[in-house]
């Protein structure tokens, strides 16, 4: 093999290994940011028209009505109790500029005995490359119930 197709072929691993930590981290950041209360980048990690559909509960698309999620009543009584929004390392499939992410997420509580899983969530993301980065163009979760729609979302990750 030729050096020349030696480097393309490194540079491509390299290419591939970039993205999957950038979009892991990603990813990580959504915690943080949800659990401090801090809205607006929460929404930051989407695109301008993006989409989550939180567990057949809401949908909310775009920054101002992600950013308003975060910021309700109900999610606010869930941080200041004591929450921690966990996603699990997913399984990556990057396609170009184009990616798909599917895994666990978890809300841990805090209570007067300590801290309990109070809701575990299958879930799909489907992100892009942007100028600034990936974000994230569409989450969808379903809670971990046993129900098809679960099985479902899970059975993205298993292809």
């Amino acid at each position: 093999m030729a050096i020349e197709d030696r480097l393309d072929a490194l540079e491509a691993r390299l290419q591939a290994a970039e993205d999957q930590l950038a979009i892991i981290r990603l990813l990580s950041t959504y915690g943080p940011a949800v659990d401090s209360g801090s809205s607006r980048e929460g929404a930051a990690l989407w695109t301008e028209d993006g989409v989550y559909d939180v567990g057949g509960m809401r949908r909310a698309e775009g920054h101002d009505a992600i950013a308003a999620l975060y910021d309700s009543q109900g999610h606010r009584e869930l941080i200041f109790r004591g929450s921690a929004h966990l996603t699990a390392t997913p399984r990556i499939t990057v396609t170009g500029d184009t990616a798909e992410a599917v895994g666990y997420s978890f809300v841990m509580l805090r209570s007067h005995k300590g801290w309990y899983v109070w809701r575990a969530s299958a879930n799909r993301w489907t992100l892009t490359r942007t100028p600034d980065g990936w974000r994230i163009v569409e989450r969808y979760n379903r809670p971990v119930d046993g129900s098809e729609d679960s099985h479902a979302t899970l059975r993205h990750g298993a292809k």
